[in-house]
């Protein structure tokens, strides 16, 4: 049983005759938030006595005496200007727990309203190994899906993997160029996760050389900046707090710098990868081509993303099932490719998407960054695919509620 609904349904009846509208009211009733003042509070006899144009506190004293919870909970109490104070009886907690441990599902009941879920969890690029933030968003996923089901919910179990993004065109272009052909052989996955780690470092190698010059300009501002402050006396609080401000944005811009001469010492250190980095100055732009052709269904790329895929999500699968995690459906994105052209389209003929630097994007009010759906080089984006996919589980999955567990660092994108 559900202490807070059993609660709200008593309180409906209590409230029944003071208003007409008693259901506008039960979300007041809740969780105390102060263990000091009881179990439960309610408090919705202020906002009745303001449209009553009467004293709350006589407001509070004519629910409680027509509430019925003696049997549930310990006399109600007024606190302050009409707060219901509620404390569940010691006995009758005991004999729940009682009842719930002989309980097959421990006291709780099934939904009536039952609604379809689609769970989207896990979902890891197939292209690189596995890392801890997949465990989690495996192991909560799971929980998740696991308690709607228990609840008597509809769930769909969804690994959304990423099989068709950039990562593949930067495995392709390693794959052409870079391939250890005998590592390959012994382990696939493991030579192609090379393959990726050597692509993107040298992608962020070039990257730094062109970032540099202007982090090292704005580290230069910023100590301009806070040496200029700090010759001015503090009139106020705003000027200590600006002070602090750029204290911040100093450490920023050193982070920075940090970060793109290390990323460069790497490459420069080592003369293998110093060798290779002279030899393809452009390798990001080469690579995002590599995923534009496999989109554009060129046949030596397709063949080679046909390759690589299986030995990718068998390694994926002996993760799960050492954890003993089981999906209803694994859709990766490639299975929404056919759809992204007709997302695309559909967001311009709205005029909810326009041109910008050769790019398609939606530009959203209090976000920076524009939301891309297709690139400049034509390439569709991890957007483009989400918003399929939303599509997809709408129309044919007829989902009610669709919940992803993702990291916070997401919060923008969706």
């Amino acid at each position: 049983m559900s202490v807070l609904a059993e609660l709200r349904s008593r309180f409906l009846t209590a409230l029944q005759p003071v208003t007409d509208d008693a259901a506008a009211y039960l979300s007041m009733i809740r969780p105390a938030q102060d263990e000091r003042f009881g179990d439960f509070q309610a408090n919705c006899a202020m906002p009745l006595a303001k449209q009553l144009k009467t004293n709350p506190r006589a407001v509070a004293q004519q629910i409680i005496d027509r509430l019925d919870c003696a049997d549930l909970c310990e006399p109600p109490e007024i606190a302050g200007p009409g707060f219901i104070n509620l404390r569940l009886k010691g006995d009758w907690i005991e004999a729940a727990l009682n009842a719930a441990c002989t309980d097959a599902r421990f006291g709780v009941s099934q939904t009536t309203q039952p609604l379809n879920y689609v769970v989207d969890y896990s979902s890891p690029n197939v292209a690189k190994p596995m890392h801890v933030g997949h465990l989690r968003s495996t192991v909560i996923g799971n929980a998740v899906v696991r308690t709607l089901r228990f609840l008597g919910h509809q769930v769909i179990a969804d690994n959304h993997i990423g099989d068709w993004g950039t990562q593949f065109g930067m495995i392709i272009f390693g794959y052409k160029n870079f391939l250890d052909a005998s590592a390959y052989q012994q382990d696939p996955v493991g030579e192609l996760a090379r393959l990726y780690r050597l692509v993107s470092q040298l992608s962020e190698y070039h990257n730094s050389l062109k970032q540099l010059p202007l982090v090292q300009q704005k580290l230069s501002d910023a100590e301009q900046a806070l040496q200029l402050a700090e010759q001015q006396e503090p009139a106020d609080k705003s000027h200590k707090k600006r002070q602090k401000q750029l204290r911040n944005d100093l450490a920023t811009a050193r982070e920075a710098v940090a970060g793109h001469e290390a990323r460069i010492a790497a490459i420069n250190e080592d003369a293998q990868l110093a060798t290779l980095a002279q030899q393809h100055p452009d390798i990001a732009q080469a690579a995002r081509l590599e995923t534009a052709q496999l989109h554009a269904g060129d046949s030596e790329n397709r063949d080679l993303w046909d390759t690589f895929l299986p030995h990718c999500r068998a390694a994926l699968e002996s993760v799960y099932e050492r954890l003993g995690i089981e999906f209803d459906i694994t859709l990766g994105e490639s299975h929404y490719q056919p759809m992204l052209a007709d997302v695309v389209t559909s967001l311009e003929q709205q005029q909810l998407a326009r041109r910008s630097d050769g790019a398609m994007c939606v530009f959203i009010d209090d976000n920076e960054a524009p939301f891309i759906v297709r690139k400049s080089d034509g390439a569709f984006t991890y957007a483009t695919t989400d918003l399929a996919t939303i599509k997809y589980r709408i129309e044919q999955l007829q989902a009610d509620v669709i919940l992803y567990v993702v990291d916070s660092r997401q919060a923008e994108h969706f």
